[in-house]
């Protein structure tokens, strides 16, 4: 097992991005003053500073990064100094234009933002590895730099490259994949059809924009070789950084978060050593919360622990149709609800509001308004309750159940040509688990082979791929005594996006003892009823199917109740395994889900009622457990609960006056 270093500070890190070289330097003094007013204990330094840092090829200017890091360790602040590498200086792409990426339709972008380099590039590859080295060899042994920030949100703006050299990495990406063996590509894609048969490996190129539909493998491996691609880039700068101290632990920062799907993370987060998120609400998501819950609750299962949150917005955003401010009390909440699922630190992009460039409507921690602003005093506030929850540091999280979530198959069930093209991966996994988080129960999230001792539930709501092995151990822990519960259209594909033959849901048939012979999705806005042991009026959209019971012992739960299916199953079990061929309603749903959690023995994180709205997320810490607890109704709650609330530092004693719009953390005696 690979040994990572740990990130060196106290209690829960605060911070966010520093970005000094926007300022005169006779504010940096100001800076710390409010840095250490707000209990500010880390900023990020560096991350877009490559033009400053060397201003010509090999030619490095490091006087200002100098006296930043001074001053910062003056001022007891740790740095998490990047290596600057997502936004190459002009000079470089007028010595390498070759360099620029190229687009789906063949179009090479210019530089003048961020991240305009292509990932297969080797002269980028070069120069991102020399100013690595730079900065390990001048700054690995100064006493401020506590982690190595590397890069900046791999893949956000540069996911795939189109070009040649990104071509050539793809051939060399797939013969190592495929063992040098052409026909077992040739099997892999399926190249009998439409005639694209390969007789040499220079033939095959990304797939660009074409005349009609690409080649579904060749689309899924593309997306595959993209996030190495990237991953490679990060390996290798973290590598340099390695060499010159292995003590100083090395991240970047993920994007889980609802509009980000690139890389596979699952690959990425065992070569980091501290495993970090951005996350940024979506202003028409009306139940923001939900999203922020489960991308907290997946990065603690990439981090197989706690994990650090490196970006999130003290109020608007700049980069969405329109920016919502954030309400009374939000930006606390969604800090402590991110600590509630695992985060062991909280930054924000960033510390002071840009006056000018790209972000400069993006809020900070100090606004233009500057510290007389609601914005600095939520600042300041949420510093001192990070610091009041410093002994939660390390608590792990508390979840019965996981849910299965993949890359592999979220990116094949949104290939084009699907049976339907309504169907979003994270849409389907959130639908599932909103009821769960409504009911308080923790959830953790695996792969399909992962180990599943432990969990009482596994919930697989969209697993349209899957491999041999995933499907097997899906299998086996429903034999060793486990709940499973599977969404529609799972099990339809192997890992070369290969149907598999006989009927649906292919994988999982026999376990689930149902048999599918043709799909019936549904269009926009066409609803089907639901009649069974279900809620009256329950109903269903987005897909059903014609399913048949097969196996002894199966059982219809729900069927549909109009349409084209009226009177076929829609809801099954088969001992321990369900199977939901269809999409409920969401009260249906969390209907079902309920039954489906209580038969398998699920328990909330909170023994006691908690009214509707107010998130309830446990922290199992060596000698205590923390019970969060989060209003999001705005109305306040009265909570049954005992023990020590850190927050306001004052005892309770069997119940708990929930403030409106408020948050509570309560140290409990440990739990067995």
């Amino acid at each position: 097992m690979t040994h990572h270093p740990e990130l060196r500070l106290p209690g829960l890190a605060y911070g966010g991005d520093y970005n000094p070289e926007q300022w005169p330097e006779e504010i940096w003094a100001e800076d710390m003053r409010l840095m250490r007013e707000a209990g500010v204990t880390m900023v990020s330094v560096g991350i877009f500073s490559w033009a400053l840092l060397e201003p010509a090829e090999g030619v490095y200017d490091f006087a200002r990064m100098d006296r930043l890091l001074d001053l910062l360790h003056e001022n007891g602040i740790a740095a998490d100094l990047a290596t600057p590498t997502a936004a190459p200086p002009a000079w470089f792409f007028r010595a390498h234009p070759e360099a620029l990426p190229v687009d789906h339709d063949g179009r090479t972008l210019s530089y003048g933002s961020r991240q305009t380099f292509c990932a297969s590039s080797p002269a980028y590859r070069k120069a991102a590895l020399r100013i690595a080295g730079a900065l390990a060899e001048r700054y690995a042994s100064h006493p401020a730099v506590v982690m190595w920030h590397i890069h900046n949100e791999y893949g956000c703006h540069n996911a795939a490259c189109y070009c040649d050299t990104s071509a050539a990495a793809f051939r060399r990406w797939l013969r190592a994949r495929y063992g040098d063996d052409l026909a077992a590509l040739n099997h892999a894609w399926g190249t009998t059809f439409w005639s694209q048969w390969y007789y040499a490996w220079d033939e095959i190129l990304p797939p660009r924009a074409t005349g009609a539909v690409p080649n579904p493998t060749q689309q899924l491996d593309w997306r595959r070789f993209c996030s190495d691609e990237l991953l490679s880039l990060y390996t290798a700068e973290r590598d340099v950084l390695r060499a010159t101290d292995p003590g100083i632990p090395c991240t970047t920062n993920f994007m889980v978060m609802q509009n980000f799907d690139a890389l596979d993370y699952w690959r990425w987060a065992p070569q980091l050593d501290v495993v970090s998120n951005d996350h940024y609400l979506i202003s028409t998501d009306t139940e923001s919360q939900i999203d922020i819950a489960l991308s907290g609750d997946l990065m603690r299962s990439l981090a197989g622990g706690p994990w650090l949150l490196m970006e999130h917005s003290t109020g608007a955003v700049n980069w969405q149709p329109v920016n919502r401010a954030k309400t009374a009390g939000e930006m606390r909440r969604n800090a402590l609800a991110h600590v509630a699922h695992g985060a062991d630190g909280i930054a924000f992009f960033q510390w002071r509001a840009a006056k000018a460039g790209a972000e400069q409507w993006h809020s900070a921690m100090l606004p233009h308004a500057g510290t007389d602003s609601q914005i600095w005093r939520d600042t300041v506030q949420l510093g001192a309750d990070l610091a009041a929850l410093a002994e939660v540091r390390g608590a792990a999280g508390d979840a019965s159940v996981a849910i299965v979530w993949d890359w592999d198959a979220r990116w094949a069930l949104e290939l084009p040509s699907q049976p339907s093209e309504l169907l979003r991966f994270q849409e389907l996994v959130r639908d599932w688990y909103a009821p769960l988080w409504r009911a308080g129960i923790g959830v953790d999230f695996v792969r399909p082979g992962d180990c599943l001792d432990g969990y009482k539930l596994v919930l697989a709501p969209s697993l349209y791929l899957v491999d041999d092995a995933g499907a097997d151990n899906l299998r086996r822990f429903t034999e060793a005594g486990g709940t499973l519960a599977v969404g529609f259209h799972s099990g339809a594909v192997d890992p070369n996006c290969h149907i598999r033959l006989g009927g649906y849901p292919g994988a999982f048939r026999d376990l689930l003892g149902v048999r599918t012979d043709e799909l019936f999705p549904l269009l926009p806005g066409e609803t089907v009823g639901l009649t069974g042991d279900v809620p009256p009026g329950a109903t269903a959209d987005l897909w059903s199917e014609r399913v048949r019971v097969q196996a002894d012992g199966a059982e219809v739960v729900a069927s549909f109740a109009d349409g084209p299916l009226a009177d076929v199953p829609a809801v099954t079990r088969h001992g321990r395994a369900w199977y939901l061929a269809t999409h409920p309603d969401p009260a249906t749903l969390a209907a079902l889900l309920g039954r489906i959690t209580a038969e398998a023995g699920v328990r909330p994180a909170h023994a006691h009622a908690v009214p509707a709205g107010v998130e309830t997320v446990r922290r199992r810490g060596t000698d205590a457990d923390y019970l969060f607890l989060i209003d999001h109704t705005g109305s306040g709650a009265e909570i049954v609960a005992d023990g020590l609330e850190l927050l306001t530092g004052k005892p309770v004693s069997g119940t708990l006056t929930l403030p409106p719009g408020g948050v509570a953390v309560v140290r409990e005696p440990r739990s067995s």
